[in-house]
């Protein structure tokens, strides 16, 4: 534990923004082939695979995210500069998610010194916080089948078993200008309304019982050029938080079937997922009185085909705040709980 906090400690140092996140990758390459491992990259992505890696058998995949957020106003602290005070770690992503890298990296080395009857690789990638494609999704690419993974966020180390998928469409309805004193034109904020009303109101049929129904809300607006005028055009912006019963792309149909505007998405990759209570982990999970949940935030297990649950030291309330923090008692218990989720599992 004690290592594991000193590395946490030196990665808080490097600044490692969404897309800036070389130098943090560097010193983690560097910091892991002197401990002797065989190092893999593809951009600021790294990975390792456990010694004796066998195809026939099944893969785990332990991952979380090197970069972070910018920091927020009202640090007390410098974000950069690591401070242990009363068993807290204090620090730009300590909690979002430092501690689960290093956690998981210390869970790996230790499960992948025992004999097991699957592969483990672990993986520190990038772009999480602004879901890019430069980060798992490229990785994925270049990996092995993956047949379950442990996306490492701050959860209080319990199982987020799925987790809500992500869509934000552009929405555009056209009008025809005119003099706002005359009866002229075709107000475009008034065809508007009535789509804007059926995104509030809509409720879609199928209801997850982890994830409850699909979200939709507007939160973006804009129209018009000047008073007197009669706008020809208003655009607003719909957040649409999907569960697994329905893909993006089904949701977009749909959407498109009842509205009368122009509706664009920006993106239908970033998927809701679940796994199913009777895999393996899940069950072993629920033996150690872990709690099972579904999880409204996104993360990169969006971008995952496969099994998985997202699980990591800290508390998510503390991510992105001024003057985060980690317990240094949390990334113990990570590790400890990491190990015994997977020694020995059955996949």
């Amino acid at each position: 534990m004690g290592e594991a906090v000193s590395l946490l400690s030196e990665l808080i140092a490097i600044e490692s923004f969404s897309r800036e996140e070389k130098n943090a990758a560097d010193f983690l390459e560097r910091y892991l082939e002197e401990r002797g491992y065989v190092v893999s990259r593809s951009g600021n992505n790294i990975w390792l695979m456990s010694p004796g890696f066998e195809p026939s058998r099944p893969t785990i995949l332990l991952n979380s995210h090197i970069d972070t957020v910018k920091p927020v106003t009202g640090w007390v602290r410098n974000p950069f500069t690591p401070t242990i005070e009363n068993g807290r770690l204090y620090g730009l992503g300590s909690n979002d998610a430092g501690a689960s890298v290093v956690s998981l990296l210390y869970a790996f080395m230790h499960l992948s010194a025992q004999p097991q009857s699957y592969n483990l690789i672990f993986a520190a990638t990038a772009e999480e916080e602004v879901s890019g494609k430069n980060g798992i999704e490229i990785l994925l690419k270049e990996l092995p089948k993956i047949d379950f993974a442990i996306v490492g966020e701050p959860t209080k180390m319990h199982a987020a078993v799925a987790e809500k998928g992500l869509m934000v469409l552009d929405c555009i309805a056209y009008g025809k200008a005119g003099h706002a004193a005359r009866n002229e034109g075709d107000n475009a904020i008034y065809k508007a309304l009535a789509d804007i009303q059926w995104f509030q109101n809509f409720e879609f049929e199928k209801v997850s019982d982890l994830l409850g129904h699909v979200k939709m809300s507007v939160t973006q607006i804009s129209a018009g050029t000047q008073h007197n005028v009669v706008p020809d055009k208003c655009s607003f912006v719909v957040d649409v938080r999907s569960n697994e019963m329905y893909s993006n792309d089904e949701i977009l149909a749909i959407v498109k079937q009842h509205v009368s505007c122009e509706v664009t998405a920006r993106s239908t990759r970033l998927s809701s997922t679940a796994t199913p209570l009777e895999h393996p982990v899940v069950k072993r999970a629920l033996e150690m009185n872990r709690t099972i949940y579904g999880s409204p935030t996104l993360s990169d297990q969006a971008l995952m085909p496969f099994a998985s649950v997202k699980m990591g030291p800290g508390k998510s309330e503390r991510s992105h705040t001024a003057d985060e923090f980690i317990l240094t008692s949390e990334i113990e218990e990570a590790i400890e709980l990491y190990i015994k989720l997977l020694d020995g599992i059955g996949l």
